[in-house]
């Protein structure tokens, strides 16, 4: 699995997933980027696609953000994704969240509230509920992890092998970056709203490096914890 800007690649599968886009939490927050939403996440996806040419894209989860209607601008930001992953020549894969109650109002493609990967052994799913799908690997998103090391909160992935049902369990952060991402530091199982946690102590924080291109491991946060 190769980690890359708030979204992950496996190279077997040929699968490129990102969870939490949120899409529309501009127009429903006083925070705006500079160049805008549908900008911003769009030109992040075509370098992620450019970068690793999968042969598919997979959402794990809110792509939207508003629960009872979709606000303007929303439809035409999906489409603008929809087509960056068309023109990349790669299959755009959703599987809904808790958010996504309004999906079929603006999208109509391949939707799996568990989607299993081609490898056989990964499913993808949102992570706000248990799955049914057995499997060696879950890839979920829901929580927004970030961890905060040396008075700096970065997004960061959480890693555990083994930790649900026998299987390893990998948290992505949430895709925009308008989520500000929850401090796992101290967090307990109690506190994690996915029920994929049972153990976060046996979960390692990933992040990625941006400026330096590359992901930074840390270990388990039963044993980081005395550290940060």
């Amino acid at each position: 699995m190769k980690f890359r800007d708030r979204a992950c690649y496996l190279p077997d599968p040929d699968s490129l997933v990102l969870t939490d886009l949120h899409v529309g939490r501009a127009a429903a927050s006083n925070v705006e980027f500079p160049l805008g939403e549908r900008g911003e996440l769009t030109d992040r996806i075509a370098a992620l696609v450019n970068d690793v040419a999968p042969a598919e894209v997979v959402v794990g989860g809110d792509l939207l953000q508003a629960f009872d209607h979709v606000p303007h601008g929303v439809a035409e930001t999906v489409d603008r994704l929809r087509a960056t992953v068309d023109a990349a020549g790669a299959d755009l894969v959703v599987t809904p969240g808790n958010h996504d109650s309004q999906l079929s109002a603006v999208y109509d493609g391949p939707t799996a509230d568990e989607y299993r990967l081609a490898d056989g052994e990964t499913v993808v799913c949102h992570g706000h509920e248990a799955p049914d799908a057995d499997a060696a690997r879950y890839v979920v998103g829901h929580d927004h992890p970030a961890v905060e090391i040396e008075g700096r909160k970065r997004p960061c992935y959480l890693v555990g092998e083994g930790v649900y049902r026998g299987a390893d369990v990998v948290m992505l952060p949430a895709f925009t970056r308008l989520a500000a991402g929850v401090t796992v530091n101290g967090m307990h199982a109690a506190d994690f709203a996915s029920p994929l946690v049972t153990d976060p102590d046996a979960f390692r924080p990933v992040v990625w490096d941006g400026d330096a291109g590359e992901a930074l491991e840390f270990p388990p946060l039963g044993d980081l914890r005395s550290f940060l």
